[in-house]
């Protein structure tokens, strides 16, 4: 199982699956929207997290879809 990043890239939100070359979706407006596209993406394959990356591509948070369990979840402030 692996993972879906979520990255701002020439001022729009794109999402790639991880390891793939190619994004899966790009040229989202807005944050909010993007990460709703991914968790929607995650639920609807075999992926299980989505990882939120800032602006200067460093992970910001990260959060697990459902049905999937964290075996170890931090306490999470954002969602």
């Amino acid at each position: 199982m692996t993972n879906y990043h979520l990255s701002w890239k020439t001022w729009k939100y794109k999402i790639k699956k991880e390891w793939s070359k190619k994004y899966s979706k790009i040229n989202i407006s807005t944050k909010k929207e993007a990460e709703k596209l991914a968790k929607k993406m995650c639920e609807n394959s075999w992926w299980w997290e989505v990882k939120i990356h800032s602006k200067n591509w460093k992970i910001n948070d990260s959060d697990t879809v459902a049905p999937w369990n964290d075996p170890c979840p931090p306490k999470d402030k954002v969602h």
